[in-house]
């Protein structure tokens, strides 16, 4: 069920503390944590604590908690001295979702093309 742990999501068991992660911020409803592939000098995935399958989910079932994703991934930028940035949600297979619950990709440090890869 939407916003209930999912007992094979990757991300719901880093948010419980079964998997360790490098925790950069953590809020009441948000975890930001150091991607352990990055594709920036700075590539930090902020997720809700909450379990949605995507972004698209999460903004349906809870726009609230999309909102506090969104503000959090800008203090996470401003307290690693980023002025600018990018953010990116992936949905679905075929844009590169590999873990099956929402989370924004901040991504600084470098300069940054456009369009994306």
């Amino acid at each position: 069920m939407a916003g209930e742990p999912q007992e094979d999501c990757l991300f719901c068991k880093i948010v419980e503390g079964h998997i360790p992660a490098t925790i950069v911020r953590e809020t009441e409803t948000t975890v930001a944590f150091r991607d352990i592939n990055p594709q920036a000098p700075t590539h930090i995935l902020v997720i809700p604590k909450a379990h949605y399958e995507n972004a698209a989910a999460l903004a349906a079932g809870a726009p609230e908690l999309a909102a506090d994703v969104l503000r959090e991934t800008a203090e996470v930028a401003a307290g690693e001295g980023l002025d600018s940035y990018r953010t990116v949600f992936n949905t679905g297979s075929g844009a590169g979702q590999t873990v099956w619950h929402a989370h924004a990709h901040l991504l600084g440090g470098r300069g940054m093309q456009w369009p994306p890869g």
